[in-house]
């Protein structure tokens, strides 16, 4: 299956899974609480063990009544507050402590938050499907707007982030308003809930190790041999006019070669700097491969302060290695493929393979364009 649809199939799975242990801790007899250990790694299979062994033994939980004092606008903001303490505070955890950007962070900690954000709001009021998923989006706004005003996070990185956190949210709080509608007797076990985020980012296995590759093409009307000299070194690109270069997306300038043949060291400057490629492969109107031995930011953030740098700019996502393939057509002209193999650190991986496939596939689309229109134009040039 493609990256894109692993990506949209891991949502429903993980509701899958979410709503299974939800409805087997309660005919257990246990707190809707536990389903929270579905996200802590290696916890989760003992929670499934136990919940498969356990006898059924539902418990009797009436309905919270109505109270006439209870008015919308305090339980909101009560909820919300203790949702955006909770999200920064596992952000902290995460990033700054574990050094992750992994599943605890995108799926645990916008799962619990929505949970116990829905839990506080709808136990002081009980609110509308509608209303629950209004404050859990307000919540989510807020913590990205405040994670910008502090300066833990740009723009481009939290707008990334948001559709998968968003979603997560509201599966959240969806249990959250549950639970708080169902059983009045579970507020120690969501206090409780929370150690789960701390036990999931401790966990959690480092992710990374495998190579994603992403190819191009396009067809050029001029010889390989001509294409070739384009490939190993090219003339500055025209500024990009895509919304996602000029949101600060790292995008291609210019390249050069320092050396002839196998050895030889191509610098591929960005708009944050420059690849280092030492040439693995030369073989002249036909193949170029090289490593990557350096590499730059892959963006250069929108904040509010200048030269903000979040954790995640430093190899979560490394380029390894390239290549350039020259296919000769009919009528003398050329194929030209262009691939990168590429790695992410980032959870879920699927998600961010998906955003990082296409923004690989942009860049691929405005070098391979720019060779073609120049080996074109060095073509006619050559004919008149």
């Amino acid at each position: 299956m493609a990256p894109s649809g692993l990506a949209l199939w891991t949502l429903p799975f993980l509701w899958i899974g979410v709503t299974m242990t939800l409805r087997r801790a309660l005919d257990a007899g246990l707190s809707a609480w536990a389903t929270l250990g579905f996200f802590v790694p290696y916890l989760n299979y003992t929670l499934m063990a136990l919940l498969s062994l356990l006898p059924s033994r539902p418990r009797m939980v009436a309905s919270r009544p109505v109270r006439a004092y209870e008015h919308r606008l305090p339980g909101a903001l009560l909820a919300i507050g203790v949702g955006l303490a909770i999200g920064l505070g596992m952000f902290a955890l995460s990033v700054a402590t574990f050094e992750r950007y992994g599943v605890a962070l995108f799926f645990g900690t916008p799962f619990t938050v929505g949970a116990l954000t829905t839990f506080l709001f709808n136990r002081r009021y009980p609110a509308t499907r509608r209303e629950t998923a209004e404050v859990t989006a307000m919540t989510f706004a807020l913590l990205a707007g405040t994670m910008l005003l502090l300066g833990n996070e740009g723009a481009v990185c939290l707008l990334m982030a948001l559709p998968l956190v968003l979603v997560v949210g509201l599966m959240g709080g969806a249990l959250g308003r549950a639970v708080a509608l169902r059983d009045q007797h579970s507020a120690v076990p969501a206090a409780f809930a929370l150690l789960t985020l701390p036990a999931s980012a401790a966990l959690e296995p480092p992710t990374g190790g495998t190579l994603h590759e992403v190819r191009s093409s396009v067809e050029v009307n001029a010889s390989p041999e001509r294409v070739w000299q384009h490939v190993i070194a090219f003339d500055t690109i025209p500024q990009p006019t895509e919304l996602a270069f000029r949101l600060g997306i790292a995008y291609p300038r210019y390249a050069s070669l320092e050396g002839r043949g196998v050895g030889a060291v191509r610098y591929c400057v960005f708009s944050t700097g420059a690849f280092v490629e030492p040439v693995t492969a030369w073989e002249p109107a036909r193949r170029l491969a090289f490593d990557v031995s350096q590499s730059p930011a892959p963006l250069r953030e929108l904040s509010l302060y200048g030269g903000l740098a979040p954790p995640h700019l430093e190899g979560y996502m490394a380029s390894r290695r390239g290549e350039f393939r020259l296919v000769p057509l009919p009528d003398g002209r050329t194929r030209l493929e262009g691939s990168t193999w590429y790695e992410l650190s980032l959870a879920p991986e699927g998600y961010w393979q998906l955003l990082a496939d296409h923004l690989v596939g942009r860049i691929h689309h405005r070098v391979l364009a720019h060779i073609a229109r120049e080996a074109e134009r060095s073509a006619t040039t050559h004919l008149e």
